[in-house]
């Protein structure tokens, strides 16, 4: 219990201990500044209506829904157009540097997995964030690759954590995993442990066997450690 002349108990809400910026999203139609509300994390960079704009009056009901946090604009999109959309936006509105595209799991029964892409405008000195839903019963995803070529490592790269299929990738291997693992890591329902006996590993001795499970103490066995080596005598050789 809080002593009497402890500060917290009388304000326990006191801001300058409890200092947090938070910027509400706004609705599409909204003309409010997310700005105003004083944002030290927002940028000028990230607010791109004109673009937006653009993308509807292009595309119409392809563009899904807008969503804004911290002056940031995210524009969700049809997966199916999405090269199409990445084609228009470096040739039409100057979006030449693509930044990074990733996997998000969701863990919800519909559309579970999202594919976000950050594309750089180096001319307007503007970025734009689109994001596809994918559902778990088609995680096929077209490949921006022809039109950006940067994006070849990062769909190898979601393909392996996440188990997307882009299609028409010049060269749709594993990034990390080798290319009979089974599993996508990076998944929710993947162990954080692993799985014992899915990716045999180098002996921890010489003359050791394969280590089956990367975490073997955390399962209740203690292979032997390679400084427990038995020592060698240099001359009987």
């Amino acid at each position: 219990m809080s002593k009497p002349d402890d500060p917290r108990a009388s304000n326990p809400q006191d801001p300058e201990k409890l200092r947090f910026h938070f910027t509400p999203s706004a609705d599409s139609d909204s003309r409010r500044d997310d700005r105003a509300t004083d944002n030290p994390h927002a940028k000028d960079t990230t607010r791109v209506p004109e673009v937006i704009e653009a993308l509807q009056d292009e595309f119409g009901a392809a563009v899904l829904e807008l969503e804004r946090y911290a002056n940031e604009d995210t524009v969700y999109v049809e997966k199916r157009r999405i090269r199409e959309i990445c084609r228009f936006l470096r040739a039409e509105e100057d979006f030449d540097y693509f930044a990074d595209l990733g996997g998000i799991d969701r863990f919800t029964e519909e559309d579970r997995y999202e594919v976000f892409y950050n594309l750089v405008s180096t001319e307007r000195q503007k970025r734009i964030r689109l994001k596809v839903r994918v559902d778990e019963t088609d995680m096929t995803v077209p490949s921006v690759t022809d039109v950006y070529r940067a994006a070849n490592w990062n769909e190898r790269e979601a393909y392996d954590m996440f188990g997307f299929e882009f299609v028409d990738h010049p060269d749709p291997r594993r990034m990390y995993m080798p290319e009979d693992f089974e599993y996508h890591p990076l998944r929710k329902e993947f162990p954080q442990l692993g799985v014992p006996g899915s990716l045999p590993l180098p002996p921890q001795t010489p003359d050791g066997e394969l280590t089956m499970d990367p975490f073997a103490a955390a399962h209740g066995s203690k292979p032997v450690k390679s400084y427990d080596e038995p020592s060698t005598d240099p001359d009987s050789e």
